[in-house]
Formats: structure tokens, sequence, C-alpha cells
């Protein structure tokens, strides 16, 4: 606690001893990752410390309810923090705002949120929906890091097949804004985040299908899928990482993949079907599939 604490003790040395005892408890909270209880005390004591020492406990409160995923308090707290900052100086108060704002749809504070961060190019209205690039997402809860596409500062939607059924290929994620590690594929580096939220569930079941196949034949049968804006994904493919090797920076190797291989498809069952059956009817001699079934 003492990092936290040295923040705002020489700002609270004059305040009444009820404010400092009350900051402390707060911080005491903090420090034992008690989320809820943290925020209440943090915004309950806020308005009454000195200015110097507010920005801090403002920022902290409203952190504290972002960790235990109470958006509606993030929100209100994460408003009050951003007035003891600068606009467009990349102060983290305006990211977990825009992340409050942007998991309840209040896109009007969102927008303003990522502005005030200093990304201008999203002014405008509704919702945002551009195309920030690839990056990668460690879905909370089962720990698996995906690939996917950044829709804006703080969300992203999965473009592979997650290795748990219990997630989707399509789902929108709202993910933190600090990366912890990096995956490298060929001359492509980018980050990975932590996802903090689900955004939007994929109505896209995942599918388990057995084929029988060499490197090239997969091949065309990724690319079939992926010009349909399908999901494919060779279960060999998967590699188990340690906590701590899964946030530092890994590279992944290209390898090929032949003969009995265990898939995992996004798409109706009717079109996987009949991709499959155009796929082993190129060649019937070395391609095929069997048991096509939910996962």
């Amino acid at each position: 606690m003492l990092s936290r604490l040295a923040r705002w003790f020489n700002p609270l040395r004059s305040a009444d001893r009820d404010v400092v005892v009350a900051v402390a408890h707060g911080y005491e909270a903090f420090e034992a990752e008690d989320w809820p209880r943290a925020g209440d005390l943090l915004a309950a004591v806020a308005p009454r410390v000195p200015r110097r020492a507010a920005k801090a406990v403002w920022f902290d409160a409203a952190l504290a309810f972002k960790f235990a995923r109470d958006w509606p308090r993030a929100l209100e707290t994460g408003k009050t923090a951003v007035t003891f900052v600068k606009r467009g100086a990349e102060e983290p108060a305006f990211w977990n705002l825009g992340t409050a704002a942007t998991v309840l749809h209040d896109w009007e504070t969102a927008r303003d949120a990522w502005i005030g961060y200093g990304l201008a190019p999203f002014a405008g209205t509704g919702e945002i929906d551009a195309d920030l690039g690839p990056a990668c997402i460690r879905l909370a809860d089962v720990e698996e890091v995906v690939w996917a596409v950044r829709l804006c500062p703080t969300r992203a939607r999965v473009i592979n097949v997650p290795f748990d059924p219990s997630r989707r290929f399509g789902e929108v994620v709202v993910h933190d804004g600090a990366p912890s590690g990096s995956r490298t594929f060929g001359e492509m580096t980018v980050p990975v985040f932590d996802e903090v939220a689900l955004f939007a569930p994929s109505p896209t079941a995942t599918l388990s299908v057995l084929v029988t196949a060499g490197a090239d034949d997969l091949s065309s049968l990724a690319a079939s899928f992926a010009g349909r804006k399908f999901g494919f994904e060779i279960l060999a493919s998967r590699v188990d990482l340690c906590a701590c090797c899964s946030r530092s920076s890994i590279v992944q190797e290209p390898r090929d993949f032949a003969g009995e291989q265990q898939l995992f498809l996004a798409a109706p069952e009717p079109d996987a079907q009949t991709l499959l059956t155009a796929w082993s009817a190129e060649h019937p001699t070395t391609r095929s599939w069997t048991n096509l079934h939910p996962a």
C-alpha cells in the first residue's frame, strides 16, 4: 500500500484526521483487491480531500469500480476523475471513462473520452465501428489468446475460432488499454490485450469435424471458409503456455499439418457441410471428412 499512500500523503497532511483515516481505509481495501469496498470508500471520501490529492483519489475510485466490473459506478466516478486532468494529454482517467462508457453503450461519453485522451479521429455520433487493425485478446476466465480486429480503442471482434467451445468466433469484446504481451507472426507484431467484458455474443456456434488431407488441402479448405467469412481452426495448432510466458513476447512460427486432423469450424452446420463436401469432391482420393457435430 505504501506506493499508493505516497501519492496522497503529503497533500493530505493538512486535512482532517477523519479524512486521512477514511482514505487509508479505502487504500487498504484497494491493496486487498476488495474492489467494491475500495470504490465505495474512495468515492465517498474523495469530495472531502484537498484538491491536490483529489486527482489520485477520484482516479483510483473509478479504477476500483472498473476492476469490480461495476460499470455504472465506474462511469459516474470516471466523469469526475477526468475533471482533474488535462484533455489531450493521454491521461488514463479518460481511457477508463471511455471503457466504462463503451460497455454501457454511452457513445456520446465514449467519443468525448477518446477525444479527451487525445484520439481526435473519434469525433461523430453513435457507435464507433472503425477498423483499427489486428490485435490479440486474452479471453477472460479461459485465459486463451485469440486473434481479433479492433473496432474502437477498447473493442475488438474475435476472428479465429477459440479452442474453448464456451467462447465463439465473431464475439465482440471490450479489452483493457495496456498490453500484456505481444504476438509475432511473420512480419507482423501485435499487442495482446486482456478482455474486461463481453460486449456482444456471437450467434455462430463452434463445430467439430475430422478430416484427412495434405497440407495444401487444408490451406484450400481454410481459404474456402475465409471466403465466406467463417471460422477455421486446426486443433493441433494449439500451443499451451504458462501465465508468465503468455504475457511475454511470443513468436508464432507457421506450421504444416497433414494427415488426419480435427478441426474447429465456425459456420452454420448446413454451410459447413456444403463447403466440406465441395472441398472433398475436388480430390476424393486425398480428401475426406466425417463426424461433423457441435463442439
